[in-house]
């Protein structure tokens, strides 16, 4: 895995009696996400930003899926009260009952590895390839913040 060195670890400034704050925990959490030898660590500025970022994606998401969840349910019911419909009327209720529940699925989808990302950052393992352990790279995780694997992971297993 590539990283940046954060220098004294927070325990080792700790036992040499410095005070170490929740906000020097933080940014040296930060210091330690991986990047590529060509990338700057994160910053907690940017990091930040990305947090913010997939938590109004969160609620993006969910009202989206509440939505089609609701859109879904109420399509259900008016097919049961549809008894003297057509077929073409019937053709058009199952459509819309598929696409309510496509949008619903991906929003869900969506919505778990937006979460998932947020755990990850918490957790210190964001920026960590979980095919091979490497530096999945700062640059592609600001462009797509819900991404796990590095490029040539992603590159080989799309070639499967």
């Amino acid at each position: 895995m590539h990283g940046v060195s954060a220098g004294p670890s927070t325990t080792a400034r700790a036992a040499a009696g410095a005070s170490v704050t929740g906000r020097a925990a933080r940014a040296a959490a930060v210091r330690e996400l991986p990047v590529k030898d060509s990338e700057e660590a994160w910053t907690p500025e940017e990091l930040a930003e990305v947090r913010s970022e997939l938590m109004a994606e969160v609620d993006r998401l969910t009202r989206q899926l509440d939505d089609a969840t609701s859109s879904f349910s109420a399509l259900v019911r008016s097919s049961a009260e549809g008894a003297g419909d057509d077929q073409v009327d019937h053709g058009a209720t199952t459509a819309g009952r598929e696409h309510e529940m496509t949008i619903a699925n991906n929003a869900r989808d969506l919505l778990e590895q937006t979460q998932r990302a947020l755990v990850r950052m918490s957790s210190g393992v964001y920026g960590v390839c979980e095919t091979c352990g490497g530096a999945v790279g700062k640059a592609r995780l600001q462009a797509f913040p819900r991404v796990t694997l590095c490029m040539p992971c992603k590159s080989r297993g799309e070639r499967r």
